[in-house]
């Protein structure tokens, strides 16, 4: 089964172009430094901004964090804003960095894996060297769905904070490749192995859930 349908059935993703002027009012307000417009920022941003900031750290109280620091830093460097993009596109790589870095400099209680023990085997020719199972047709179980949305979400957290970080953007927010490059500082290269292997994780990690559980697959 497409990884990604298996990502959009069991995450939920809010994205959607923005209009470049469509947060003018708001805009003007921050830049005159008005006593209502770090409120209007939190109503107007708040809950999205915490949407991708725990999607990515994974942690309720560091998410907040991310956030709180994300719109000072909005409030602080609004001049440095100059409208090539929308404002709140602007705001996203804002909030998406500072996760990021919080994740990469958290002190985990585990260590991170590394990937290259894990991906699935390829031989010479770039062709999985072992057996790949279809189970795409046991995916639409209800009851295999809820043990797929389990397993995929502690696979998400087992990743490295490098490719965890990319997979949200790309895979979960839907946001572009050059997007996803801009927000985390990375060129389009890396964003677009890391998004690669990611998945490729995420797809052996779903195939010995369905294999354990002893589903059967066509």
């Amino acid at each position: 089964m497409n990884l990604q349908v298996v990502l959009e059935r069991n995450i939920d993703r809010t994205s959607g172009p923005r209009r470049i002027d469509r947060d003018h009012d708001l805009l003007e307000a921050l830049r005159r430094h008005e006593p209502m417009a770090a409120e209007r920022l939190v109503t107007t941003y708040g809950e999205r901004a915490y949407r991708l900031a725990i999607r990515i750290t994974g942690n309720g109280e560091d998410a907040q964090e991310v956030v709180q620091d994300a719109f000072s830093t909005v409030i602080r460097k609004i001049d440095m804003f100059r409208g090539e993009s929308a404002f709140g596109a602007w705001l996203y790589r804002i909030v998406a960095n500072a996760a990021y870095q919080t994740l990469r400099g958290r002190q985990r209680r585990r260590h991170e894996i590394s990937l290259d023990e894990v991906l699935p085997v390829f031989d010479e020719r770039g062709g999985h060297a072992e057996p790949v199972a279809d189970w795409s047709q046991a995916a639409n179980d209800p009851a295999v769905q809820a043990e797929l949305r389990t397993t995929l979400s502690a696979a998400i957290d087992e990743l490295p904070a490098a490719y965890r970080a990319v997979l949200v953007l790309r895979d979960i927010e839907g946001r572009s490749t050059e997007e996803t490059a801009q927000a985390l500082g990375l060129s389009i290269a890396v964003v677009k192995t890391r998004a690669h292997r990611a998945r490729l994780f995420l797809r052996k990690r779903l195939d010995h859930c369905m294999t354990t559980t002893h589903v059967a697959v066509a």
